[in-house]
């Protein structure tokens, strides 16, 4: 067996298109939702994230403001940058962009964000939401996994599925979502014994630890649905995942390359989590046009 492999270009090529019918809905509407992302510092990889998320802002029509700072601003600068735009009526979402430099707390950062503009679903509230089951934005590349396994047509209920990897980004919150779609869920980590053992026994794996080619065919159940999350850069400069894709792909089902998998959904669920966030945040108007 060869594995269908999960082009999360194409996949998130798809969901921006429905993306954009809505925004244009919302326009007609009188509506036009709005993402503000504050830059601090010259992070490269921070740079080229945030050109990605200006860029899908146009893709979709969603009105994008980008606010530079130096990297020698102040925690309470930043913050009073975050408060102003939790009172913009023209900003639905509001992404600090990390990792921030070291003077600044980034839990104080995140906290400062209103909960209703929190479309990286990362403050408490919204992660207590989502643990509960109750209305949250999701965080995006959990997000964007369930996305990922659910267009494959797999049914998730029912299945064992094992995430490797407990981060409060990735791991913890895509087992608390799958949890919610009625998987079994195992949660596995470095201090895991007999890992493959346990990763046998997946028919949904998720690999997000890190490290580069740590799951080979020897972990994989025959038939799995294979989610490597993991972005590792090799000395060579070439960029590979958590999982062997050349060995995995002859026993998965379904798995996902690097790059060109989960990474593009990422972004593509920030759009979507703010198109969400200005239906919510105008709800009233559009009810009455209903009405």
């Amino acid at each position: 067996m060869t594995a269908h492999i999960i082009d999360g270009k194409a996949l998130a090529a798809t969901i921006r298109k429905e993306l954009k019918q809505e925004a244009e809905s919302l326009k007609q509407q009188g509506i036009e939702p709005g993402l503000a992302v504050v830059l601090v510092g010259e992070d490269p990889a921070s740079e080229s994230y945030v050109k990605g998320k200006v860029k899908g802002c146009e893709e979709v029509g969603i009105y994008s403001e980008l606010i530079r700072k130096d990297a020698s601003i102040t925690q309470e600068e930043l913050l009073q940058i975050v408060r102003e735009l939790n009172q913009k009526p023209n900003i639905d979402g509001i992404l600090v962009q990390l990792p921030l430099p070291k003077h600044i707390s980034e839990s104080a950062v995140i906290d400062t964000i209103a909960v209703e503009k929190d479309v990286d679903g990362f403050t408490p509230v919204n992660v207590g939401n989502m643990l509960i089951g109750e209305d949250a934005f999701l965080p995006c590349t959990p997000h964007g996994i369930i996305e990922m396994i659910k267009r494959t047509g797999t049914q998730i209920e029912g299945k064992h599925a094992v995430v490797i990897g407990r981060s409060n980004i990735v791991g913890k919150p895509v087992a608390m979502l799958l949890l919610q779609e009625n998987a079994t869920v195992t949660i596995c980590h470095s201090r895991t014994p007999d890992l493959a053992e346990m990763t046998r026994q997946a028919d949904i794996l998720v690999v997000a630890i890190g490290k580069p080619h740590v799951i080979n065919k020897e972990h994989v159940k025959p038939g799995a649905v294979v989610i490597d999350v993991g972005v590792n850069r090799l000395p060579t400069g070439k960029l590979v995942g958590d999982v062997v894709f050349d060995e995995v792909k002859e026993v998965a089902s379904y798995i996902t390359p690097v790059p060109g998998g989960v990474g593009p959904l990422t972004i593509t669920m920030l759009l979507a989590n703010t198109i969400e966030s200005a239906k919510k945040r105008n709800s009233p108007i559009l009810n009455g046009m209903k009405g």
